[in-house]
């Protein structure tokens, strides 16, 4: 007698629905009650299922994108413009300031080993304590 298929049609109904709204592969497969394994399984068996669920997948972020199209064209949202802006034209709009430095920066301390580094530690940690007394 064969094992029962764990992926029936209520549960590819509960994958989509988790995917619809933007549920990553583990969670969808938490939604609807199977093991990772168990989808990676399928979708190798199912070819048409993966190109499906990788469409779904998209549902969630092609809505947020018509939602903030909306909002911008019916109620002329200049904040919510500039942010938009902001984001998808950051050669023009980043608040962002790019700065390039010129010259050289010198490192006392480079090419020091670790036990001179140790050394200008004690020394200054000596200083500091000598001068702390004095005072």
């Amino acid at each position: 007698m064969a094992r029962p298929k764990k992926i029936t049609k209520a549960v590819v109904q509960k994958l989509e629905e988790g995917f619809l709204k933007g549920l990553s592969d583990q969670e969808a497969c938490l939604f609807a009650g199977i093991a990772k394994q168990t989808l990676y399984n399928y979708q190798k068996e199912n070819a048409e299922f993966l190109d499906r669920k990788n469409l779904l997948k998209e549902n969630l972020k092609m809505q947020a994108k018509l939602n903030l199209a909306g909002k911008i064209e019916t109620d002329k949202d200049i904040t919510l413009s500039l942010w938009y802006l902001e984001r998808k034209c950051k050669d023009e709009f980043s608040p962002k300031q790019e700065i390039e430095h010129s010259g050289s920066i010198n490192n006392p301390l480079d090419g020091l080993t670790t036990n001179e580094l140790r050394q200008l530690l004690k020394n200054d940690t000596d200083t500091s304590t000598e001068t702390s007394d004095t005072a």
